[in-house]
């Protein structure tokens, strides 16, 4: 264990010894949970605070955040994406911090034709530097039914996971000099919205207005994490799995079989945006 992650370690036991504030896992109700940001009307919470929903049309899009800061967890989410035609549009789904050297964990779903596969994006930003994207299409419709997308955020790695499955993995590599989240506190954040410039096949297809409004889904909102205030941050009572948790040999080969199928983009294979070398990350 290097120092820092002996000294997150020392500060997360002793917050959770002197705690009072306790995080019991189950679903939360948007409405306690959430702020919907923008959108004018757009967003809306519906059947007790069970479900939001986010729409987009040719005025606007729209967004929401979580009312809490989090500094480590995991988060999980339901999402079922805009169905049919959903070329030109993306739904974000983020945790991102504060200010110009922020860190941020990333979900975009890139829309498609009717027929077409969803673009599953993801990025890791450290201290206002992404470009660590990689790309998959989703296994399943992701329009049919609800999926659960998670975030698990802890002191040696984050993991992006599709339905408990994990599909992306980047690890706390500090001791070769490359910066890693864990000082700064993040919000939950999702946004529907317009990006025909770019989302679909380079922006070659743009959004199809005659179909709006579109139309994503939210439910089963989850965060087992540390919340975070005033500077301080108080975690879930007890030792949590996912503080010390890593990836198996069972999750790791489950994460190999995805990357080898599904991915279609990875910035560690991309000769052509590094010609004088991957990103240091890129050898582990």
């Amino acid at each position: 264990m290097d120092q820092s992650t002996l000294i997150l370690s020392l500060l997360f036991t002793l917050t959770i010894s002197t705690t009072t504030l306790f995080s019991p896992v189950f679903a939360r109700t948007f409405d306690t949970e959430f702020d919907i940001t923008w959108g004018d009307g757009r967003g809306k919470v519906l059947n007790n605070g069970e479900l939001l929903t986010l729409s987009l049309d040719r005025a606007s899009g729209s967004g929401f955040q979580t009312k809490k800061e989090y500094l480590f967890g995991k988060i999980d989410m339901q999402l079922k994406l805009v169905p049919g035609n959903s070329a030109g549009t993306v739904t974000a789904y983020y945790l991102k911090s504060k200010g110009d050297t922020w860190d941020e964990i990333d979900f975009e779903f890139l829309g498609n034709l009717t027929g077409d596969p969803y673009t599953m994006h993801t990025n890791v930003y450290t201290q206002g530097k992404g470009d660590r994207e990689q790309q998959f299409h989703l296994w399943f419709d992701p329009t049919a039914d609800f999926h659960t997308y998670s975030v698990l955020w802890n002191p040696h790695h984050i993991v992006f996971m599709v339905d408990d499955i994990p599909v992306r993995e980047f690890k706390n590599l500090q001791h070769m000099g490359i910066p890693y989240p864990k000082l700064q506190p993040m919000r939950l954040y999702s946004s529907l919205w317009n990006a025909d410039q770019w989302a679909t096949r380079g922006g070659l297809v743009k959004t199809d207005w005659s179909k709006a409004p579109f139309t994503a889904s939210y439910r089963n909102f989850r965060a087992d994490a540390c919340v975070s205030s005033g500077g301080r941050s108080s975690c879930p009572a007890g030792s949590p799995r996912w503080f010390s948790q890593r990836l198996d040999l069972t999750a790791a080969d489950k994460m190999r079989v995805v990357q080898r199928k599904y991915m279609v983009y990875n910035y560690c294979t991309d000769t052509k945006r590094f010609p004088q070398g991957f990103p240091k990350e890129c050898r582990h």
